[in-house]
């Protein structure tokens, strides 16, 4: 496999196809919006500049990374000569579905077609493809230039050929891929979040503010980031969109999402990407306070 194609560029997206770049793949970069790609191609070029910086790369390695990306709005045109096809749009099914629609009918007969969800059932997409024996989840965490692990998640078609290659493949990357099976969440946010969601419970119902929260998690179980704030870096809407499938999936009253993360998701306050949610983000990630909606009055 040589030849990979990314769909969506946001932040997992942008992450992708760095880490496939940098190893010298040659990447097709795709997303309806110009505007996403160019500020994707931004952001790898940034955090290329900094792993030279820091002596990780050469200047030459960061310019044939950049050289190895191609940029597309056209799904058709980005995948025509893909041999393995990563959509990591928005955690949003009804999306994915239709993107699997698209991919399957534009790739190529052996193309593999991978999905970067966080907990949407493989099988669910592998349906609506007639190659679901082709079909696997490739769950990288974030961000992904620096994160280790890729969540291998096998389909109930999943041959074992396509997953043999899948964790070859990201053992090239220099990850490690874990293979699991095919529920709600897999095994990564299985855990995490309700973890996340009973912290916010915590806090909502009074037992300890946000910093509080987090310091018990830091100091106390050796997290390196408190729940409350991971959630922010995750995205609190990504995380109530995860709850949902959890809480759907299982039918289980323990993955209902906290009614204080539903109401922040509602009104905008969504974390890092829009500047709040259980923190407040003035002048970067780096620099952050507690939201004033939970500062100690």
């Amino acid at each position: 496999m040589k030849n990979i194609s990314v769909i969506g560029a946001g932040t997992m997206g942008n992450g992708i196809a760095h880490v496939f770049a940098l190893k010298n793949y040659s990447v097709s970069l795709i997303d309806v919006s110009a505007d996403a790609l160019a500020k994707a191609i931004a952001t790898i070029e940034r955090n290329s500049e900094r792993m030279v910086t820091k002596g990780t790369i050469t200047e030459e390695e960061k310019q044939q990374t950049l050289q190895n990306i191609k940029t597309y709005t056209d799904i058709s045109e980005g995948v025509a000569n893909a041999d393995l096809i990563i959509e990591a749009a928005t955690e949003n099914i009804d999306l994915k579905l239709k993107i699997f629609q698209q991919m399957d009918a534009a790739a190529p007969a052996d193309c593999i077609l991978a999905t970067n969800t966080s907990s949407i059932s493989i099988t669910k997409m592998a349906a609506v493809t007639k190659r679901p024996d082709k079909v696997i989840g490739m769950h990288f965490m974030n961000p992904v230039p620096v994160m280790k692990l890729v969540e291998v998640i096998r389909g109930y078609a999943t041959s074992d050929a396509v997953c043999q290659k899948i964790m070859d493949l990201s053992r090239m990357l220099g990850k490690t891929p874990t293979e699991v099976n095919d529920y709600p969440g897999f095994v990564a946010n299985r855990i995490l979040m309700p973890m996340i969601n009973e912290a916010i419970i915590t806090l909502y119902e009074g037992v300890a503010g946000v910093e509080e929260i987090d310091t018990v998690m830091k100091l106390g179980m050796a997290h390196p980031m408190g729940p409350l704030q991971l959630a922010d870096f995750i995205g609190l809407d990504v995380c109530l969109s995860i709850l949902n499938v959890l809480y759907t999936g299982f039918g289980n009253q323990k993955y209902a999402p906290c009614p204080l993360l539903v109401n922040m998701v509602t009104a905008g306050y969504k974390g890092v990407k829009s500047g709040e949610g259980f923190y407040k983000y003035e002048a970067g990630v780096k620099d952050s306070k507690v939201s004033s909606m939970f500062s100690k009055k």
